[in-house]
């Protein structure tokens, strides 16, 4: 599989459904669009949540899809029903997520101190995968804190393991989304693997994506955060790699263009329920008006909407010509607090193992309990 603009948009739960991905990738045709995290368990039990979520839209060039799961065997027959009903053409692993409803499961990004479990779904998955050549990634962090770091030993897992790559978040679990990512880690990594490495971590603009794979070697940027709002970032970035200055300085008339396209595409991906829709729109209409001066009232009135001609009615309000202050631009986005605390399974730390009480402990409930 060839990426010939080295960007990825990261999985972000909530946020990179289709409609999200089509908009990003309509600025940067050339990158890999990853849908949002799918649990394991849910995919297995049919879960009507987990399959909206595993739709593409017909022109999505690579169908790109996150699994997450910590029993191996249950994220084996997810794999195998995205193979067997052909629903991705590239699978990514989450060993990153820093969330505590999933770390105090042994997920995310504190499965990868459990040396067993994590080579165990990796070469599980990736069995699964080559029989359909179907190429096979895995995202994770430096560890869990700084005391427990694992992201070389899981670097070279995953490489061993036949992963094709490895997308390094440079931060802790324990850092949350807190202070600046460490990308010495992301050059650590790169030096340290065969396979190709990519860079993650507070890439607000192109310069910034420029400076990472300068200053680390990795094979390319994964943009989360700062891609929300911004979609034509992707753009910002195939310049900046081509060697181009160029960059898109939207006035606000043009986001109000993508906000209502953003609409339009939800309403489709929630069976034509413009609420739901205008729902899911909100957090996005947060960010796209981030750094505008439009005022707390025009945001109540958009957070009010409850249907497409809501939307429209809000952004008819707007002055088009009102440009994005200069002193905003390419500043973080999104979350940026610390965790007060890493959630673990009871003991996790205490060997580099699972042990047969801590599998009975993970795996030992009902395999359909597939709440999402």
């Amino acid at each position: 599989m060839h990426v010939a603009t080295p960007v990825v948009l990261s999985p972000m739960a909530g946020v990179t459904n289709w409609p999200f991905r089509v908009i990003c990738e309509s600025y940067g045709p050339d990158g890999l669009y990853v849908a949002e995290m799918i649990t394991a368990r849910a995919l297995v039990a049919r879960n009507p949540k987990a399959l909206r979520l595993c739709r593409f839209a017909p022109g999505e060039k690579i169908r790109s899809l996150q699994l997450y799961g910590v029993n191996p065997a249950i994220v084996e027959q997810a794999a195998k029903i995205v193979i067997d009903e052909n629903m991705a053409d590239h699978v990514d692993l989450n060993f990153g997520c820093p969330v505590p409803k999933v770390t105090r499961r042994g997920g995310g990004s504190a499965l990868p101190w459990k040396t067993d479990l994590f080579r165990e779904i990796i070469q599980r998955v990736v069995k699964v995968c080559d029989a359909a050549n179907v190429p096979v990634t895995a995202k994770i962090r430096v560890g869990i804190d700084h005391e427990h770091e694992t992201f070389l030993e899981a670097g070279h897992i995953a490489q061993e393991e036949g992963c094709k790559a490895v997308t390094l978040h440079a931060r802790t679990t324990a850092e949350y989304y807190g202070g600046h990512s460490d990308w010495s880690r992301i050059g650590e990594l790169v030096g340290a693997l065969d396979i190709p490495v990519f860079g993650n971590g507070d890439v607000w603009g192109a310069n910034d994506a420029l400076a990472m794979v300068s200053e680390t070697g990795c094979a390319g940027v994964a943009i989360g955060r700062g891609c929300q709002g911004r979609p034509w970032l992707f753009a910002d970035i195939k310049n900046a790699f081509a060697g181009s200055d160029e960059r898109i300085d939207p006035a606000l008339g043009d986001v109000c263009t993508v906000i209502e396209r953003h609409a339009q595409l939800l309403t489709e991906f929630y069976d034509g329920d413009e609420r739901m829709a205008v729902h899911d729109l909100r957090k996005h209409v947060a960010w796209y008006l981030k750094g505008f001066p439009v005022g707390g009232s025009t945001r109540r009135a958009f957070m009010e909407c409850e249907n497409l001609e809501d939307v429209r009615r809000e952004i008819g309000k707007l002055d088009p010509d009102i440009r994005f202050p200069e002193r905003v631009v390419d500043k973080p986005r999104g979350r940026v607090r610390f965790a007060k605390k890493v959630h673990l399974p009871y003991g996790w730390l205490e060997s580099r193992e699972t042990t047969h009480a801590e599998r009975q402990a993970l795996f030992g409930d009902d395999p359909m309990d597939a709440s999402y």
